[in-house]
């Protein structure tokens, strides 16, 4: 028993302190549709600069806020007041690489960050770590 405790001790450690980003490949990079009815309507169309990390593989199946499992690879985010299933585009502004992003969870719950992306997200941003970006909503008019 104390074997199996010692195991699944150094798996926590190795998943905690490992990069995911440095050493896993994501997804192919993904289009992504936005309907009508997941549009953001009732938030602010003006984009904003602001500081985002990402969330990987420490979260990869537990539940999100919008009940679904969360998919590191999917082209998803976290934020706490845009609405749950709407679209946002993530431009990183040292490389000026763009994403859309669904919202589909809540945080992040650090006060320095607006939002934390999904590791293919910030993969295909080019983000490792932290990173500074452009958040604009996706608005119903524009697709």
């Amino acid at each position: 028993m104390s074997k199996l405790i010692t195991a699944v001790f150094f798996v926590v450690a190795c998943s905690y302190f490992s990069s995911p980003i440095a050493t896993a490949e994501a997804s192919t990079r993904h289009s992504a549709r936005v309907s009508k009815t997941h549009a953001v309507k009732h938030h602010s169309t003006a984009s904003h600069q602001t500081t985002v990390s990402w969330y990987g593989v420490q979260f990869h199946g537990k539940r999100t806020a919008n009940g679904e499992k969360f998919n590191m690879y999917a082209m998803t985010a976290a934020h706490r007041t845009l609405p749950l299933s709407s679209y946002v585009e993530v431009t990183n502004l040292k490389n000026n690489r763009s994403v859309i992003v669904r919202i589909n969870d809540r945080g992040p719950f650090h006060s320095r960050r607006a939002m934390d992306l999904s590791y293919a997200a910030a993969k295909e941003l080019g983000i490792k770590g932290t990173g500074s970006v452009q958040i604009k909503p996706v608005t119903s008019d524009q697709s």
